[in-house]
């Protein structure tokens, strides 16, 4: 999962930030050892870069010196911000009239939770940089959650000493193209090692940066499989969205969302919270927009295309996630990373004939078998909404044909409960697709309206999207 843009090397790149005397700062690290300066250390001439290095693993010494943790998390993005924003004060308070007056001061922090002895615990890392982008400047920040896939500690700290330098230095060198900040963050670094699941860029040289599209380009890097966004719009890490929560998500194109959308979304959510264990307060409805066509191929949308139906979905108060996977089962595996309850996936009578269709499997060793397998280990269930013949007749689960091979396993599948037929609120809906409101909104009719909800219409219409013209 990674995508190198960069000829240099971590020893390469250390060793250019020491000779640069132009560069200086600190380096802290809680968690997992102190690899990043040591990479310092190791290239030569560090004393020409770095001011201070410092480790406080005791929570005691750490309050004393960042403050008190209100939650009592040590391992998250304010934590790592306290410690960027006074470790930077610092350096530039003590140094900042003795040295030279072109110096561009920075400071490197990261608090983790590595791998622990005979301990099966989440794996993760807030690392970010703070850094003047010029003399005397108002500093910028570059602030990354990661996950680490290495099965020791050791392993993991190396891998974080390898990114940090890649961060440091790409926030000198590559500041004025954040996709080639994202890319080389992974220079140095084999294949699924490391997973950055959120980037966040703050500061005055990247103001007019739009954190949703900077965040999807993880995935077009190769550096994680999804992102996640709040209805506020931030992006959310999947480990705290989705702990200990029970997850509902539909998939579809929403460009734009309609009212259909909204339909399925809703009566899943009725049928959802009949399930033992589900309410409204622990569970979490998520809309899902793939990357990929229906045969695993990119299906080659604009980051600009993407972040408008996000936005229409936020202001309808869903979650987004944006992802590259294609079959259902992959998504489910990705949901049971974080978390061992209900999960609930909405899809149409279109969806369903997909699932039963052996050529959707091609490419696994068991076929359709394996999927279903993947699909229906533990508490996961499909909701199946309904959808209106040629005819006019309404067809659900009980109309489906599989093939005679396929029957037994459909049968067992419906009789235990594990595909569930949800029923439409209003026959009208299923008049509405969203490829027929997108012609009627660039032909000028105002048809397309009865359609949409509301917000979604004055949007539109205010931001004059999806070719609107009023």
């Amino acid at each position: 999962m990674n995508k190198q843009v960069s000829t240099r090397g971590t020893k390469e790149k250390a060793l250019r930030l020491n000779l640069d005397d132009k560069k200086y700062g600190t380096i802290v690290e809680i968690g997992a050892g102190q690899e990043v300066a040591r990479n310092f250390f190791v290239a030569g001439a560090a004393a020409g870069t770095i001011a201070k290095t410092m480790s406080a693993y005791d929570m005691t010494f750490s309050d004393a010196i960042y403050g008190v943790q209100q939650d009592g998390r040590y391992v998250s993005k304010a934590r790592v911000q306290a410690m960027m924003e006074q470790e930077l004060d610092l350096v530039i308070e003590r140094v900042g009239n003795v040295r030279s007056k072109s110096s561009r001061y920075f400071t490197y922090a990261a608090t983790v939770a590595a791998k622990s002895f005979n301990r099966n615990n989440e794996c993760h890392a807030w690392c970010g940089v703070r850094v003047q982008m010029y003399p005397g400047a108002e500093p910028s920040n570059i602030v990354v959650h990661v996950r680490m896939f290495d099965d020791n500690a050791e392993a993991q700290q190396q891998a974080l000493g390898v990114l940090g330098v890649n961060l440091i230095y790409a926030s000198y060198y590559y500041f004025e193209d954040p996709k080639k900040i994202i890319d080389s963050l992974t220079d140095d670094l084999k294949a699924n090692r490391i997973e950055i699941d959120c980037i966040e860029f703050q500061g005055p040289y990247f103001e007019d940066i739009d954190s949703r599209a900077k965040n999807i380009h993880l995935i077009r890097s190769w550096k994680t499989r999804a992102i996640m966004f709040k209805p506020d719009g931030s992006v959310a890490v999947p480990a705290e969205m989705l702990y200990k929560k029970n997850v509902l998500t539909i998939r579809g194109s929403f460009k734009p969302v309609t009212r259909l959308n909204v339909d399925m979304i809703e009566q899943g959510e009725k049928a959802f919270a009949e399930l033992n264990g589900v309410n409204k307060e622990n569970t979490v409805v998520i809309a899902e927009i793939s990357l990929n066509d229906s045969h695993g191929k990119d299906a080659n949308m604009s980051s600009a295309d993407i972040i408008e139906r996000v936005k229409l979905l936020n202001l309808l108060g869903y979650n987004v996630m944006v992802s590259d996977y294609t079959r259902y089962f992959s998504l489910r595996a990705y949901f049971r990373q974080y978390t061992k309850l209900q999960i609930g996936i909405v899809v149409g009578m279109i969806n369903i004939k997909q699932i039963f269709d052996e050529n959707f499997y091609r490419g696994l060793e068991g076929g359709i078998l394996e999927g279903f397998g993947k699909l229906f280990p533990d508490h996961t269930r499909v909701f199946v909404y309904p959808e209106l013949s040629e005819s006019g007749e309404l067809k659900d689960l009980t109309t489906v044909n599989v093939p005679n091979n396929l029957r037994y396993l459909y049968r067992h599948l419906l009789d235990n409960g594990f595909i569930i037929s949800i029923e439409s609120s209003d026959i009208n809906l299923f008049n509405f697709f969203s490829r027929e409101v997108l012609k009627q909104i660039a032909k000028g009719s105002d048809e397309w309206q009865q359609a949409l909800p509301q917000p979604v219409i004055d949007e539109i219409i205010s931001r004059k999207l999806f070719g609107y013209r009023g």
